[in-house]
């Protein structure tokens, strides 16, 4: 009967998963279509938000910020009590691989659409301050993550990458580098749990 339980509970998570994807893929259309309405109004620039000039830079940039910030991840890991962690991130763990891959792909775009495509340069057309700009879009991020104000160390978790994610867009000026080094980064970290590569202390 117990394991009869486990397996309903299965279908379930991978099910939440899935609606979770599909709301945060909602949300990103809705960010580029107020992108978009900003390149036309020529508020934004299209450059600002999906420049290649320097291809090569975009590639050493999302490596070298998506290693360090995967680093980063797994040293708070090994830091950290479990207790410190909030159980929403731990749900994530138990889902399909799919289930997962959809997820964090789509709130990866949804997140880096909203935070540092719209209000990082919105933010920075008022104050005309780039480190301004990044802070505020950070804790605005922060104040997002609202269940994370039970466990305040989960905030730490998120500061650094979200400022690392909102300086690396300023250098790049391409909105596709901070989503990728983001999807990759939670990817990771998540798929690292999942198969017990990685655990956190007791």
């Amino acid at each position: 009967m117990k394991k009869r339980a486990i397996e309903l509970e299965q279908p379930k998570q991978s099910l939440d998963q899935k609606n979770a994807a599909s709301v945060f893929l909602l949300f990103s259309f809705i960010c580029a279509a107020f992108l978009f309405a900003l390149a036309v109004l020529d508020v934004l620039d299209i450059g600002q938000l999906l420049s290649f000039e320097k291809p090569g830079d975009l590639l050493l940039w999302t490596a070298a910020i998506t290693l360090a910030l995967v680093g980063y991840g797994i040293v708070l890991t090994v830091l950290l009590p479990s207790s410190t962690v909030d159980e929403g991130n731990k749900a994530y763990q138990e889902g399909s691989l799919a289930s997962i891959t959809a997820v964090m792909l789509a709130g990866a775009l949804f997140e880096e659409l909203f935070f540092r495509g719209l209000l990082q340069n919105l933010f920075f057309l008022w104050t005309d301050s780039s480190w301004g700009a990044i802070l505020l879009a950070t804790v605005v991020f922060l104040l997002f993550h609202v269940q994370y104000f039970k466990k305040p160390l989960m905030l730490l978790n998120i500061s650094l990458p979200g400022i690392a994610l909102g300086w690396v867009y300023f250098k790049t000026d391409n909105l596709l580098v901070p989503t990728v080094i983001h999807f990759i980064m939670n990817y990771v970290i998540t798929l690292l749990f999942k198969y017990k590569m990685i655990a956190m202390k007791d």
